[in-house]
């Protein structure tokens, strides 16, 4: 058993922690502003941003990966623009698996982020206002600092989400070793091969990896929960 575990390649692994590193990074930077629009307008476009936003949580991967794939080609006008300005293909390659990771994780990081926005005193934020903060400082300094269970769930579901898709990652990134085949693809390709041993250790890694994260995000926000409460007694 040892020996095969010593035997087994984890460059899939390093390529998928490095995908969502930069997957959860840029979803940061994007979804802070939309979860705080979310958050506090009134428009009427707004339920149609929302089910814009939610929409890969009820998509298959492999419409969504699909879709992606052909607006990310050569043949289209976003794909040859890349690929003619900066000589970037944007299928096939890694570069094209962020980009369709941050589409298929956007509502795992926008979600949790507007729920706690949604959540904060809003005299807390007049206050912010009137004593001449912008509204940018506002988010930093107050928003942000002030809901940190919402973040940090935010954050880590969507690392953990990115870490084990598969459909959409195989679809646009295909199978190249140290290129797009990510953990989950090496699994399938495990399987198909029938070899169960090593896809048995793969997956495993994968199930403990996801139950930790997971855990740590309830155990944070209970201690969170019991800390706010035994203030507020």
């Amino acid at each position: 058993m040892i020996e095969t575990i010593l035997a087994l390649d984890f460059e899939p692994f390093l390529l998928s922690f490095k995908l969502a590193f930069l997957t959860t990074l840029i979803l940061f930077i994007l979804s802070v502003p939309l979860a705080w629009y979310l958050s506090q307008t009134r428009s009427k476009i707004k339920p149609f941003l929302e089910a814009l936003t939610a929409l890969p949580i009820v998509l298959p991967p492999s419409v969504l990966g699909f879709y992606i794939l052909v607006a990310l080609s050569q043949n289209s006008p976003i794909g040859a623009f890349f690929e003619e300005t900066f000589g970037i293909r944007l299928v096939f390659n890694f570069t094209g698996l962020v980009v369709a990771s941050c589409f298929y994780s956007l509502p795992f990081m926008v979600q949790p982020l507007q729920s706690g926005f949604e959540s904060i005193n809003k005299n807390m934020l007049e206050a912010s206002y009137i004593s001449g903060k912008s509204q940018f400082e506002t988010i930093i300094k107050v928003a942000l600092p002030n809901i940190k269970p919402a973040l940090l769930t935010a954050l880590i579901v969507t690392f953990a989400h990115t870490v084990g898709e598969f459909g959409v990652v195989l679809m646009v990134g295909g199978s190249i070793p140290g290129e797009t085949k990510v953990a989950s693809v090496a699994i399938y390709e495990m399987v198909e091969m029938l070899d169960y041993s090593s896809a048995h250790i793969y997956s495993a890694i994968m199930v403990l990896m996801s139950f930790l994260v997971l855990l740590s995000v309830y155990i944070f926000n209970h201690k969170h929960k019991t800390k706010v409460g035994g203030l507020h007694s």
